[in-house]
């Protein structure tokens, strides 16, 4: 009995992408520069950053397939994910970047065999992670940064969508 399989993590995160490109396509493209702190990412750095995030997992776990994060240069990784989040890009093409990005990731995740998944990764400073459990990181690393996003829309005058969609929730008042 599988209670919680890659298709579960696949579907699970096409549920998140889909409302991240909400908060995406609810922020106004003139406010995509806003940052919250002169050091925070701005709304478009953040949103790039997560498209980024699925090639991060391809290239631990399908172009590596890392064993150990020993010797790995973490901070490459991140610094590529620096260059990409400071490309100028529309709107347009955040959503868009988002939306392929998001596709590949859920459908490359669905395809992996269950050895593969359960392979286990020595991380930095001891312990390891099964390559499922690195996954469902990537989701969870996914809704912080959108949680972050929920908190510029707010301090820009945007209601989430979320919360504009508890009305028609809530049953009928007596």
């Amino acid at each position: 009995m599988d209670i919680y399989s890659n298709r579960h993590l696949a579907d699970s995160m096409r549920v998140v992408r889909k409302n991240t490109i909400q908060v995406a396509n609810d922020i106004p493209e003139s406010k995509y520069d806003y940052r919250p702190t002169p050091e925070s990412r701005s709304a478009a750095e953040t949103l790039v950053h997560i498209a980024w995030l699925a090639s991060a997992d391809r290239l631990v776990h399908e172009e590596r397939r890392l064993r150990t994060f020993e010797g790995f240069d973490l901070g490459a990784l991140l610094k590529s994910s620096e260059v990409e989040e400071k490309r100028p890009r529309s709107k347009a093409e955040i959503i868009d970047l988002l939306r392929v990005e998001g596709d590949r990731w859920a459908q490359w995740v669905e395809e992996l065999p269950e050895a593969v998944l359960a392979e286990q990764v020595e991380l930095p400073g001891g312990g390891s992670r099964s390559r499922f459990e690195m996954l469902i990181g990537t989701k969870e690393h996914e809704m912080q940064h959108r949680a972050q996003l929920t908190v510029i829309e707010r301090l820009l005058g945007v209601v989430p969508h979320f919360t504009r969609s508890l009305p028609a929730a809530r049953p009928p008042a007596p």
